[in-house]
Parts: C-alpha cells; sequence; structure tokens
C-alpha cells in the first residue's frame, strides 16, 4: 500500500516547525475528528493559523488542504474499529434525520463514483469477463455480499462463473488452483480490507489471470495487483461501510454483460422461464 498520510508525517516530522508538530499530533491521535474539520476550524482546535494549516499540508506533499483531508478520512476508513465509527456516526449525524442523512451520503458516494471511474477501465473488465474461460469471483466479510450478488446475476446468463468461498486461506488457493491467463478473477473489498482477499488478489495477478479489483480507491492494498481497477466509495455512516456505490457498479457490469451478450440471453432466459414456472419457482399474483 501507498504511504499513508501518517507515515508522511513521521518522515517529516523532525523538520516541523512547533505550530506544524501540534497539527501532526492531532491528525495522529485524533484522525477521526479532524477528517471532518475545515482548515480554520483545525487551526483553531490546535491553536495555529488557518495558512499554518494548509502549509502544513503542502509539507507533507498535497496539493492543497482537500487533498491533505482526503488522505486524513482515508486513514479513518482504514483504521477505525466499529465501537470508533458509531462514535464519529453520533458527532456527525447528532439527533439529526438518519434516514435523510444517511440516504444523502449514499447518493453522494454514488455520484463522486460515477464522476471517479475509470471509464476504460470499465470496458476492460468488460471485456475480460466476456472472453474469460472461468470467471472467479471473490470476496469476504461484507464484500461478500457483493461477490455473491454478481455471481448470481452472471451465472443467469453464463455458465463459466465460480463463486470462491474464502472459508480459509489455504482454501482460497485451492480454489483458485487452476486459474491461467486465460481466466478473469474479480475481487472486492472495502475497509478494513481482507487479508485473505489480498493474497488471492496477489496469487491472481502472478499466475498472469486478468484481475479486475473493485475497492475504495488507488491506495488500496489490493490496488497494486489489478489488471483493471475500479473504485468506488464507500464511506461509512456507521460501523458499516455503505456499498450502494460498488453494487452500482456492479449492476453496471451486468447490465453490459446482458447487452452484449442480447441474443444468447435471450434463449438462456426462455428456458429459465418455462423451469421457474414447471416448479413454482417464483409466487403468483
Amino acid at each position: 500500500m501507498a504511504h499513508d498520510i501518517s507515515q508522511r508525517i513521521r518522515n517529516v516530522y523532525p523538520q516541523l516547525s512547533k505550530g506544524q508538530k501540534k497539527i501532526a499530533s492531532a491528525v495522529l491521535t485524533s484522525y477521526d475528528k479532524v477528517a471532518y474539520m475545515t482548515a480554520a476550524r483545525l487551526g483553531t482546535h490546535v491553536g495555529v493559523s488557518e495558512s499554518t494549516v494548509v502549509r502544513f499540508a503542502i509539507e507533507l506533499g498535497y496539493d492543497g488542504y482537500s487533498e491533505f483531508q482526503r488522505a486524513v478520512e482515508e486513514l479513518v476508513r482504514n483504521r477505525l474499529t466499529p465501537n470508533q465509527r458509531i462514535e464519529m456516526m453520533k458527532q456527525r449525524i447528532g439527533r439529526a434525520d438518519v434516514l435523510e442523512n444517511v440516504m444523502e451520503a449514499d447518493i453522494a458516494n454514488i455520484r463522486y463514483t460515477m464522476e471517479t471511474i475509470d471509464r476504460e477501465g470499465f470496458q476492460l473488465a468488460l471485456e475480460s469477463i466476456l472472453k474469460a474461460r472461468t470467471v472467479y469471483i471473490l470476496g469476504a466479510r461484507s464484500a461478500s455480499a457483493l461477490a455473491f450478488f454478481l455471481h448470481h446475476n452472471l451465472s443467469l446468463v453464463m455458465d463459466n462463473v465460480k463463486l470462491i468461498q474464502p472459508t480459509s486461506a489455504g482454501e482460497v488457493f485451492e480454489q483458485l488452483f487452476d486459474v491461467s491467463e486465460d481466466d478473469c478473477v474479480i475481487a472486492f473489498s472495502f475497509p478494513r480490507y481482507s487479508t485473505k482477499i489480498i493474497q488471492a488478489a496477489r496469487f491472481a495477478k502472478q499466475q498472469c489471470a486478468n484481475t479486475v479489483v473493485i475497492t475504495d480507491s488507488s491506495t488500496s492494498p489490493l490496488a497494486e495487483y489489478a489488471t483493471c481497477l475500479l473504485t468506488a466509495r464507500s464511506d461509512m455512516a456507521s460501523f458499516a461501510d455503505s456499498l450502494v456505490a460498488p453494487l452500482s457498479i456492479v449492476n453496471a457490469l451486468v447490465a453490459g454483460i446482458a447487452n452484449r451478450r442480447q441474443r444468447d440471453i435471450e434463449d438462456r432466459f426462455n428456458k429459465l422461464e418455462k423451469i421457474w414456472s414447471d416448479y413454482d419457482i417464483y409466487a403468483k399474483r
């Protein structure tokens, strides 16, 4: 993983001014609070000027305070425990309308993802899935829901889709044993990142498979193993990450595959509809 902001601070700490060291201390000890402070508010919090805060951000190698703040948010996503996330939610939402706040945050996550996603990478992901001998899909913990949803929908239109069950590291590699350059591996992981999924993505890349990584940012530990990287914002509203934006990417992948294989899909669904009807799979209204 690329150096996070805490590592940058440690690298330059001896050269910082007294005021900048106060800011550094606040970031390292209270990053969950600093992430949502303006430059002026952070300056007031530690007893320095707003301009000192901005210069501190630049000293760390960021273009300005906005980029610095995003780096602190990244630190929050990677390090907060569930209890810390709940406490942060209390500070952000308080007694406000929880439903409205959470849904507004999800809308913002989708909008940000739509504006920043790599469109060429998305098309490359579609091509990798369509030409693959086998499509392996894996995700652990909460991201397993994304993997399951993608597997369920792709399995309706393709015969070569396999869901990897990450019950143990050894079993993951056993299920990926035959992966090669002819295959596509789709790996999901969001903070806090699963070591099993990181190891599986590394293994897939080593076997020269086309590796589609769907994660939260280019600094994710999975990113370096991606043939194509699709990032989706997953800022949390509570102890659970928001998976609305990554799920939207999954929906787009399914729609893209369906669009490219329309004729084959029509035949498959005609057969499936007969099976569903003959065996009463769905309730009749």
